[in-house]
């Protein structure tokens, strides 16, 4: 039987609940009682933050193709993407919940930067939402050379730390430590663009 979450928003006891006997011990015989249930951790935490009128509403789903495919991303997951512009030299990057396309989080604009070094970030980023959130799901980034120093716990990049880009390396100090002095379970994987199309987290600027 699969599992699912409760929130309750109205009951004895208000929250999440990971089973249906103790959602029931909060609602049942409670006038007014609001509750409902959820597929995953994350859509349970993302509603327990809007009230329960905004979350009884009809969301739309993104429409992929991903449901005929043999191999087909996993849904329950976070996608990242980061930016880079060569023109103005701003970057930014941000997460979603890879199911819906709802934006979990988004940093930025910075000055300085490239591409990889904002999907670094990102993956950092959505890593550490997890470990505070208990989620354990994998986390897609379309960048080879990000996941690898996630591997590696170390960035290697020619871009030089000057003044004007000293908030990045701020930045790239904290995740560098952060990897380094945590342990997750997260599985980081390749974005499969050719099959998959752009991911959902993309800001579409290529």
């Amino acid at each position: 039987m699969k599992r699912r979450f409760y929130i309750v928003w109205e009951g004895r006891h208000l929250g999440i609940f990971d089973t249906w006997e103790e959602c029931e011990k909060q609602v049942k015989g409670y006038k007014g009682a609001k509750y409902k249930s959820y597929e995953s951790l994350i859509e349970a935490q993302k509603a327990l933050g809007s009230n329960y009128e905004a979350a009884i509403q009809k969301k739309k789903f993104i429409t992929t193709p991903w449901s005929s495919l043999s191999n087909p991303p996993i849904l329950e997951s976070i996608t990242v993407d980061g930016a880079h512009n060569n023109v103005n030299h701003l970057s930014e990057y941000q997460g979603v919940y890879t199911k819906t396309g709802e934006k979990l989080f988004h940093k930025g604009p910075f000055y300085g930067g490239s591409n990889n070094i904002m999907e670094f970030l990102a993956i950092v980023h959505a890593l550490a939402l997890c470990k505070q959130r208990s989620w354990n799901v994998p986390i897609y980034s379309d960048s080879k050379t990000a996941i690898q120093w996630i591997k590696n716990k170390t960035v290697k990049t020619t871009i030089q730390r000057t003044s004007e880009n000293q908030a990045i390396f701020q930045l790239l100090d904290r995740a560098v430590h952060w990897l380094q002095e945590n342990t997750y379970e997260n599985p980081i994987l390749k974005w499969d663009t050719q099959n998959w199309g752009e991911n959902p987290a993309d800001f579409g600027r290529k």
